[in-house]
């Protein structure tokens, strides 16, 4: 008995010499800091883990929500002359302006049928008078693809809010009605027509807001907002407009006819 008590003894008063050391006390504050610190970290880091939640986020790709994106920064198209190498071309006949000089609306007169017309786009061609890729303006959807000998052909291009491109006096058209093009994409080879024969080997282009023409020039190198912006340009008295209606010539022919009957009922 008297052997275990003088182990106790010893022992109790090994761990009090122990303790009395100065190095004991503050080694047990750090390690107690240490231990506490890193369990605050752990259960920081396991409450940041969202892997386990399922979050239906709509900011990551790959998510359930097929919103399409809108891309912000995407440029606006500018009018461009549909000519695949514009610098060599020239215009031919001008655009037919009723608030412009009287001689340039004499050099945008075209002879055809023993009468004048005003026309209602620009007709350009080479300088060298050799035909060249006829390209979209514009970015759009091929509404209209028509043979036509005395226009020359026509392919009408949709774009927004009611503005259409038209090329006129094409031929070898590499388009389709329903087809999306973009700018600068070649519709056809320039060719001619026989309604404006001194012209030669070129193309007939219009640009219509709500099916009135403008000037084609006044647009180019500008975005399609400055047209539909610009509505005093495409506001004409309804009598100009009448006499600015040159799109099918078949058209007098069809009055021609429409008179007849009439006279025959009478």
């Amino acid at each position: 008995m008297r052997e275990e008590e003088n182990k106790r003894s010893s022992q109790s008063s090994s761990v009090k010499r122990f303790f009395k050391k100065r190095w004991v006390f503050p080694a047990i504050y750090i390690a107690s800091a240490a231990i506490i610190l890193t369990g605050v970290l752990w259960y920081q880091a396991s409450s940041s883990n969202t892997d386990k939640y399922d979050y239906k986020s709509t900011d990551l790709a790959g998510k359930k929500d097929q919103t399409p994106a809108v891309e912000v920064n995407k440029p606006f198209e500018n009018f461009k002359m549909p000519v695949d190498k514009a610098t060599e071309a020239v215009v031919k006949t001008k655009f037919y302006d009723f608030q412009g000089k009287a001689e340039d609306q004499e050099s945008a007169l075209v002879f055809y049928n023993n009468t004048y017309q005003q026309n209602t786009g620009i007709d350009l061609a080479l300088k060298n008078g050799e035909t060249f890729d006829v390209t979209a303006s514009l970015s759009g959807t091929v509404k209209r693809v028509e043979e036509d000998a005395t226009l020359g052909n026509v392919i009408e291009i949709e774009h927004d809010n009611g503005i259409v491109t038209q090329y006129q006096s094409v031929k070898d058209i590499k388009v389709t009605v329903g087809e999306q093009v973009k700018q600068g994409h070649v519709l056809a080879k320039a060719g001619q027509s026989l309604f404006n024969e001194k012209a030669g080997t070129h193309v007939h282009f219009e640009i219509r807001k709500d099916g009135v023409a403008v000037n084609p020039t006044s647009y180019f190198d500008k975005p399609l907002s400055s047209l539909q912006e610009n509505t005093e340009s495409t506001e004409m008295p309804k009598k100009k407009q009448e006499e600015q209606k040159i799109d099918d010539p078949a058209s007098d022919t069809e009055d021609e006819s429409t008179n007849s009957t009439d006279n025959q009922n009478s």
